[in-house]
């Protein structure tokens, strides 16, 4: 959560936030299920979609300079393509392959139909500013929680530079073309079977450890256990994935907060995140997550929201220590 890549600048962006460029999002040709959705109110594809991205060269996510937003989903009825764009008020879906139907379906709620923001109550200058200039900031429900907690789990300990490039080959590796226009070269996650199949020297290859591999190969034997969670509250969905040894409280935050939508998902755990807050909140760059969540408490129940506007403010303190040096397994 605390730092995600901009494909445009080449920055890492605070809080999630992918550009989409301006547009109306041209019909991307035959063959496709559509679907024409009203939200209630105004809908930021890049604020709402951006967490869902894994750094600029994602397989399974992009955008185009028509305004679109193209995301890929190993859905309960298959793989499926889903691209979204916005027109006027409306937002206009198409969606390709087995997995179709269940895409459009889920439509409403990946673009944070069921999340309801009239409920925050900003109680800092800071907060209250950024939750005015940001209207259109949504909490996505994917559904989908393999989706999110694999890449989730790449990201342990690693840069996210590491992670992506991870990401990036094993999707490519093991995945599938995504279903719908060949000229958008995506690709679909691999199956929970693929993973849990993956050998130990392409793991290595890629640059994921051992701990990180054997932890995404017991989530993925689970994978039914595991999809289960997304109809949970928060405290029966995080101890079903806390279960599985490896996953974490910063691990189960961070997916819930994309596969359940939860406004109360507050990471813990994190390198930066609490002195993103402490500094934002009280000058305090030293805070740790105690008294992160002591700063947050004021949000009980929207702590998640709360976080993701003070890290969508940029407000953060100058750094003072090195840069996590990167490094690459597989060239060992």
């Amino acid at each position: 959560m605390a730092g995600r890549f901009d494909p445009l600048t080449r920055t890492v962006v605070r809080g999630g936030r992918t550009e989409v460029p301006a547009g109306q999002g041209r019909t991307a040709g035959a063959g496709a299920k559509d679907r024409r959705w009203t939200p209630d109110g105004p809908v930021d594809l890049g604020l709402t979609l951006g967490p869902l991205r894994r750094g600029p060269a994602d397989p399974t996510f992009r955008t185009t300079p028509d305004g679109s937003v193209w995301k890929t989903s190993q859905t309960p009825a298959g793989p499926g393509t889903l691209r979204v764009a916005g027109h006027g008020p409306d937002v206009h879906a198409e969606a390709w392959g087995p997995g179709a139907d269940w895409l459009l379906e889920q439509l409403p709620a990946l673009l944070g139909a069921g999340d309801d923001p009239a409920v925050f109550v900003p109680r800092h200058r800071l907060v209250h500013a950024s939750h005015r200039r940001r209207p259109g900031l949504r909490l996505t429900r994917t559904g989908l929680v393999l989706e999110s907690l694999i890449p989730v789990i790449l990201e342990q300990k690693v840069t996210s530079d590491e992670a992506y490039r991870s990401w990036r080959r094993l999707v490519r590796q093991y995945g599938e073309p995504a279903p719908g226009p060949p000229e958008a070269g995506l690709y679909v996650m691999p199956t929970a079977r693929a993973w849990a199949m993956i050998p130990s020297w392409d793991w290595h290859k890629a640059g994921v450890d051992a701990k990180r591999s054997a932890t995404i190969v017991r989530a993925a034997r689970a994978a039914h256990r595991m999809e289960e969670a997304a109809a949970m509250a928060l405290p029966e969905a995080v101890r079903r994935l806390e279960a599985v040894p490896g996953i974490g409280p910063w691990t189960s935050a961070e997916t819930l907060q994309r596969s359940n939508g939860d406004p109360d998902a507050v990471t813990t755990g994190d390198l930066h995140l609490p002195g993103i807050v402490g500094y934002a909140l009280a000058g305090d760059r030293d805070a740790d997550d105690a008294t992160m969540l002591e700063l947050l408490a004021p949000y009980e129940g929207q702590r998640h929201r709360a976080a993701r506007l003070i890290l969508l403010a940029g407000h953060t303190p100058p750094r003072r220590t090195p840069r996590m040096p990167r490094s690459d397994i597989g060239r060992l």
